[in-house]
C-alpha cells in the first residue's frame, strides 16, 4: 500500500512537471512570436524612413545637376561658338572644366546640331569628348526635340556608367546644338555600400541603374514593368552593354537552415521617373530581439523556478524539522528502552547480587566477632589479620554494588577507547552467582587478548555482553560450558560468547533480532533485538554464527 502510495505520488510529480515543460515550451513560443512581429515591425519602419532620406538626397543632386545644362543653354559664349565664332573654344573648355570641377560633375561638353562635340570639360585628356560625335544617344535627340532629355547608359569612351543631363541650344525650329552634363554616381554607391544593407535605382522600365553592389547593375528587378524580358535588345546593348539584362532577385539573409526575405522599400525619384529601393536586413534585429525575449522569458521561467524552488526548500525545513523532532523522540525512547531493559535485566540477577553480598557480610560478622576475642585474649597480630580480611570483604562489597550503579545509570557518556576486560569482568561481576549456583565453566580470553581495546560506550557495551552471557547461563544445563573468544580483523574486532546449549530454533533465525522473538516462555523477545541496536549505533553489529552445537552470538566492534 505504501508502494502504491509512492508511486501515485510520483505519478503526479512527473505529469506535473511535464505540463510545467509544456507551458514553459509554450510560453517561449509566444514570446518568440511576439519579438519576431515586433522586430519586423521596427525594421520596416526604420526601412521606410531611411528609403525617404536616401530618396530625397538624391533628388537634390539630381535638381543641382539639371541647372548646369540650363544655364549653359543660354549663355551667350555657348551660342557664340556654335554660330562658327571659333576663336573663344579654348576659354569655354576652360569654363567648362572649371564648371565640372566645382558641381563634381563627370564632364560638361559641347555638341553642334549634328551631334559633334566642339567643347568638353575634359578636353586636355586623353579621353576627351572633343570631335566625337553623340547624334545617336538618345539624350542628345531627345533634347533637340524637346528642348530637354536625360539618358542613363555607359559612356563610350570611358565605358563608365553615368547619367546624361541634355538641354537643347536654341529654338525648336532651327536648333543649334546640345549641352550635356554626365553625372557619374561612385561616391555614392560608395556611401550607400558602407551605411546600408542594401539600396538600388531603377529606371522606368526596371533595369538597375545605382547599386551599393556592383553586381546588380543592368539587372531586371523583380516586378518590374519590363518584367524582366528586353524591349529593344540593340537598344540594351547600346545603353548597358547587355542585350538581354538577367534577372534579379532579392538577396536572402539570416541562417541558412531558415533563410529571411529582406525588408524592401521604395521611394520615386521625382526629376527622372526612377524609383530608390532599399533592403533592409531583419535578422541582427531579429536575432537580437529573439535573444533578449529568450532571455526575458529565462528570467521568468527562473523566477517561477526560484520561488517553486523556494517553496520546495521551505517544505523541505519543515520536514526536516519534524524529521527531526521525530529522530529526537525516536533517540529518547531508544534510550528510554535500553535503560528498562538494563534494570530488567539488573532485576533478573539482583537475587544472585544479593547472595553476593550476604557471603561476605557473614564473613565479616565472623571475622569481627573472633577479632574481639583475639583481642581480649591480647593476640593483636591476629586480631589484624583479621580487620584486613574484614577490610578486603568490605571492598569486595563496594565493587559489586558499585558495578550495579554504573549498569543502571542512564548515561548520555561519548565513544571512548575501552579495553575489553574491563567489560567483560564487569559482566561477569553481576553474572557470577548464576553462574556458579549452575556450575558452569568459563573460558576467558587470554590476557592478552583480553587487552585489545575497543571504541564504544562502556554501559552500553556491558549491557549487550550482560544479555548474551546471560542467554547463555540461561540456554546452558548443569555443568553446561560458556567460551568467551576475541578476534581482531583489520579494523574491527570480534568478542563472541558460545555454549554448548540446545541452539537457536532453525525457525527462529532469520527473524532472531526482531522485536518480541524469543524461544523462552517467560521471555518477550526484547533482549536481542535491543542489543542488536546498540550495536548498529556503536559502528558494529551483532551475528548469530552457526556452530555444530549450541550457540554462538559475535559482538563486531570497531577498533580503536
Amino acid at each position: 500500500m505504501v508502494r502504491q502510495v509512492r508511486l501515485g505520488r510520483w505519478y503526479l510529480v512527473a505529469v506535473g512537471l511535464i505540463a510545467l515543460t509544456l507551458l514553459a515550451a509554450l510560453a517561449m513560443l509566444g514570446i518568440e512570436r511576439a519579438v519576431r512581429v515586433n522586430a519586423l515591425a521596427e525594421t520596416r519602419a526604420e526601412a521606410t524612413s531611411q528609403a525617404a532620406i536616401l530618396a530625397a538626397g538624391l533628388e537634390s543632386e539630381l535638381n543641382k545637376f539639371s541647372l548646369v545644362p540650363r544655364v549653359l543653354a543660354v549663355d551667350p559664349e555657348v551660342a557664340a561658338l556654335l554660330g562658327g565664332q571659333s576663336a573663344g573654344r579654348e576659354v569655354l573648355n576652360l569654363r567648362l572644366a572649371a564648371l565640372a570641377g566645382q558641381t563634381n560633375a563627370a564632364a560638361i561638353y559641347l555638341m553642334d546640331a549634328r551631334g559633334l562635340t566642339l567643347a568638353s570639360s575634359n578636353w586636355d585628356r586623353p579621353d576627351s569628348f572633343i570631335g566625337s560625335n553623340y547624334g545617336f544617344r538618345e539624350y542628345f535627340s531627345g533634347a533637340s526635340k524637346r528642348g530637354t532629355a536625360s539618358e542613363f547608359a555607359l559612356g563610350t569612351v570611358s565605358r563608365r556608367p553615368g547619367l546624361y543631363l541634355a538641354e537643347r541650344v536654341g529654338p525648336a525650329s532651327a536648333p543649334l546644338g546640345v549641352v550635356a552634363v554626365k553625372v557619374e554616381f561612385d561616391s555614392l554607391e560608395r556611401k550607400w555600400r558602407d551605411a546600408e544593407d542594401g539600396v538600388f535605382v531603377t529606371d522606368a522600365g526596371g533595369i538597375v541603374l545605382l547599386a551599393s553592389n556592383p553586381g546588380w547593375r543592368f539587372r531586371t528587378a523583380e516586378g518590374s514593368g519590363a518584367n524582366g524580358q528586353a524591349v529593344d535588345p540593340e537598344r540594351n546593348a547600346r545603353r548597358f552593354g547587355v542585350a538581354q539584362p538577367k534577372r534579379f532577385d532579392l538577396p536572402a539573409t539570416g541562417d541558412a537552415s531558415s533563410p529571411l526575405r529582406m525588408i524592401e522599400k521604395i521611394q520615386p525619384i521625382a526629376p527622372v521617373g526612377w524609383e530608390l529601393h532599399l533592403l533592409a536586413d531583419p535578422a541582427p534585429r531579429l536575432s537580437v530581439a529573439l535573444a533578449n525575449g529568450r532571455l526575458a522569458g529565462v528570467i521568468a521561467l527562473a523566477l517561477l523556478g526560484l520561488a517553486g524552488a523556494g517553496a520546495y526548500l521551505w517544505q523541505r525545513q519543515r520536514q526536516s524539522r519534524a524529521g527531526a523532532q521525530v529522530a529526537a523522540q525516536t533517540a529518547l525512547l531508544r534510550e528510554q528502552l535500553q535503560q528498562a531493559n538494563r534494570l530488567a535485566t539488573l532485576g533478573q540477577i539482583t537475587a544472585g547480587l544479593g547472595h553476593e553480598i550476604r557471603q561476605p557480610l557473614a564473613a565479616m560478622r565472623v571475622y569481627a566477632e573472633n577479632g574481639e576475642r583475639l583481642l581480649a585474649a591480647d593476640r593483636q597480630t591476629e586480631a589484624a589479620a583479621n580487620f584486613d580480611k574484614i577490610a578486603q570483604l568490605a571492598g569486595r562489597i563496594g565493587e559489586i554494588t558499585a558495578e550495579q550503579l554504573h549498569f543502571s545509570r542512564r548515561s548520555p557518556e561519548e565513544p571512548r577507547e575501552i579495553r575489553l576486560a574491563e567489560v567483560i569482568d564487569g559482566s561477569l561481576l553481576l553474572l557470577r552467582d548464576q553462574i556458579r549456583q549452575k556450575g558452569l565453566t568459563l573460558d576467558r580470553p587470554a590476557a592478552d587478548l583480553a587487552a585489545t581495546t575497543v571504541r564504544a560506550r562502556h554501559v552500553q557495551l556491558e549491557q549487550v555482553l550482560v544479555n548474551l552471557l546471560q542467554n547463555a547461563v540461561q540456554a546452558c544445563g548443569e555443568g553446561g560450558q560458556i567460551a568467551l573468544a576475541i578476534a581482531a580483523e583489520g579494523n574491527t574486532v570480534r568478542l563472541s560468547v558460545s555454549d554448548d546449549g540446545a541452539g537457536v530454533p532453525a525457525e527462529l533465525r532469520e527473524t532472531l533480532f526482531q522485536p518480541f522473538v524469543t524461544s523462552k516462555s517467560e521471555g518477550i523477545g526484547l533482549g536481542l533485538a535491543i542489543s542488536h541496536d546498540i550495536m548498529r549505533q556503536l559502528g558494529g553489529d551483532l551475528v548469530h554464527e552457526a556452530t555444530a552445537a549450541g550457540a554462538r552470538f559475535t559482538m563486531v566492534m570497531p577498533a580503536a
